[in-house]
């Protein structure tokens, strides 16, 4: 039966689950966004891993401009001292169909617009309202417009005022004491670091990424590092103590413009108490990203969704949110411990995990479990 779907949030979410519905389904559909206009900011790189650019394939991400997207095959870990620990080869997990794959957001918040910034896209609409009318959700805008849904999708990311709408109360997701800052560099400096692949610099109480994002081998810098609150004003000084007192050879590379914000996290993770309204991406639950999968659960929980509104399923009773919340599980656990990991502030401790590090990324039967669970389909 053809259904009404309100979409709430033009990210990645979003705009994947949109694209699905478009392609696939003769279901009338909108993307409200509370922004005036898409964020499409030329730096902020992501990590694609395979279990989400085979999803992404289903709707032709395969023929996007390949000078526009990288495929790093390694993974290289190296001490802030610019020291190589070991490495780990990434694409044991590619396939015919889907390749670890890096690029910038905005690149891939264009191919997602494409086909649906005409029609299905509204931009100014923040919700004022939302009540239950004749088993359908009435949606009141603060612009005085209105629409009536069969199903609410709210993709508004983690401090997501649908959620906070819907279960009739503030939802606040929690300050991790740390911060990122991000850089984009044309080149690597120099720094013992390679152009190809992901290089991952570990320090106490920081660390840093470093990957292609398209074939002109721009390189996307996020660094992570521990503070007990976010201050702008303070980042030069927090680099400062953090990274440079360990190795100024990185000087050149923050005299950069730097952006940043302040990472958080959903403690709980929370079912929808109106069977008319599900939660996809950040709005779902919002992950650290040390374990480079936040974009990919986005496209992995719209994906979810799509296929019960094409099994006729999201009215009746799912197990999205129990499989959803199982899978958000394995990715939390697996992101807090590498956040956990990646800062040890003891030499002693930075030691161990570094002859951890080496004697374990050559295990076949733990990579396969500890990244092979990650990277399924």
């Amino acid at each position: 039966m053809k259904k009404k779907i309100a979409i709430i949030g033009a990210g990645i979410a979003g705009l994947t689950l949109a694209n699905f519905i478009k392609k696939f389904t003769e279901h009338e559909f909108m993307v409200y966004e509370k922004e005036e206009s898409l964020s499409l900011e030329e730096g902020y790189g992501i990590q694609l891993a395979t279990n989400s650019v085979k999803i992404l394939n289903q709707i032709n991400f395969n023929k996007i401009e390949k000078e526009k997207i990288f495929n790093p095959n390694t993974l290289v870990f190296y001490s802030l001292k610019n020291e190589k620990i070991c490495d780990l080869n990434l694409s044991k997990f590619n396939n015919v169909e889907a390749k670890y794959t890096t690029l910038q957001r905005s690149t891939l918040i264009e191919f997602l617009k494409e086909n649906i910034y005409t029609q299905h896209l509204r931009f100014g609409k923040k919700i004022k309202e939302v009540s239950e009318l004749k088993d359908k959700i009435l949606i009141k805008f603060e612009d005085n417009t209105n629409d009536l849904v069969d199903f609410v999708i709210a993709a508004d990311g983690i401090f997501s005022s649908t959620r906070s709408f819907f279960e009739k109360k503030k939802i606040e997701p929690k300050f991790k004491k740390a911060i990122a800052a991000r850089i984009i560099i044309k080149s690597k400096y120099d720094l013992n670091i390679s152009e190809d692949n992901i290089n991952l610099i570990l320090g106490g109480n920081c660390h840093i990424v470093i990957y292609p994002i398209n074939q002109k081998k721009e390189l996307n810098l996020v660094c992570i590092m521990r503070c007990k609150k976010y201050d702008p004003d303070s980042t030069k000084q927090l680099i400062q103590n953090l990274v440079l007192k360990q190795n100024p050879n990185f000087k050149n590379i923050f005299d950069n413009e730097i952006k940043t914000w302040p990472l958080y996290f959903t403690p709980k993770i929370q079912p929808s108490s109106n069977k008319k309204v599900f939660y996809i991406g950040d709005a779902f639950n919002g992950f650290l990203p040390t374990l480079a999968q936040g974009a990919g659960q986005s496209i992995e929980s719209a994906f979810e969704i799509f296929n019960l509104l094409t099994k006729d399923r999201l009215d009746k009773e799912n197990n999205y949110f129990e499989n959803r919340s199982k899978r958000a599980q394995i990715i939390r656990s697996r992101s807090n411990f590498n956040f956990f990991a990646f800062h040890f502030s003891s030499k002693v401790m930075q030691n161990i995990r570094n002859l951890f590090l080496k004697f374990l990324v050559k295990r076949r039967f733990f990579v396969k479990r500890y990244l092979g669970k990650v990277y399924k389909n």
